[in-house]
């Protein structure tokens, strides 16, 4: 008789979800659970509160503006935008072009039309130049750590990942850790080259006084004899032991 398979609780079922979501998180205790559910909870509904206001703002244009709607369903439907406009405004759209009002202000957007198409040109070729020596640069950086292709690619997928938040204007808490963590390894290191640096000086310091207490059995300069010169060699650590 085959035993009856356990069913996961939905308590089990949410733990088993967020820990794919956030493999670096444990999520032992309730605080840290439900505070990771508030967090995407409240992450959702102000996504969900973005795109209403999103979805309004169009409704509101398209109610004023029912052409435009009827547009933009003609491009989505891949119809040529230009067979569009004559279907909405008639081929009395021809006459704009002969108006002298109308064709300064189409002027001026053609020219912001030039200006933006060289711009992103301009941006298009700046990208494959920084990316070649990108590519460049996470070769070596590969080779320096005889790390695998499988590890290299991870690390330039953690680097774009960080970009494409910034861009969209998120910051996560790994994220804010991973850079704190960052720059307190920096200041860790520098203080730590700085307590060596000052522990060696120290060290050479105690080693010369040790050095001058057993004596190299020469006689000091200035001394008289071999009890001056005795009774000038004594240390810091003879006086030390004297007064205990």
């Amino acid at each position: 008789m085959a035993e009856p398979q356990s069913v996961m609780s939905k308590r089990d079922r949410q733990l088993e979800r967020l820990r794919k979501k956030y493999p670096d998180k444990k999520f032992e205790d309730d605080d840290e659970i439900f505070g990771q559910i508030y967090d995407d909870y409240d992450r959702y509904e102000r996504s969900i509160d973005g795109y209403r206001r999103s979805e309004k703002s169009l409704s509101d244009m398209f109610d004023a503006h029912p052409m435009a709607a009827q547009f933009l369903a003609d491009l989505h439907n891949g119809q040529d935008p230009f067979v569009g406009l004559v279907r909405l405004f008639g081929m009395d759209i021809r006459n704009v072009l002969d108006d002298p009002e109308m064709q300064e202000k189409l002027a001026a957007a053609n020219r912001e039309y030039v200006e933006r198409v060289a711009k992103s040109r301009q941006l298009d070729e700046e990208y494959v130049k920084n990316m070649d020596e990108t590519l460049e640069t996470l070769r070596q950086f590969q080779e320096e750590r005889g790390m695998t292709d499988g590890q290299i690619d991870a690390v330039a997928g953690a680097i774009i990942g960080v970009v494409r938040d910034g861009v969209m204007g998120k910051f996560t808490r790994p994220t804010l850790e991973l850079f704190v963590n960052a720059i307190n390894h920096d200041a860790d290191v520098a203080e730590a080259g700085e307590e060596g640096r000052v522990a060696g000086r120290n060290d050479r310091i105690v080693e010369g006084l040790r050095k001058r207490a057993k004596g190299d059995g020469t006689s000091p300069l200035g001394g008289r004899n071999g009890s001056a010169g005795a009774r000038r060699a004594r240390s810091i650590f003879d006086l030390a032991s004297e007064a205990m």
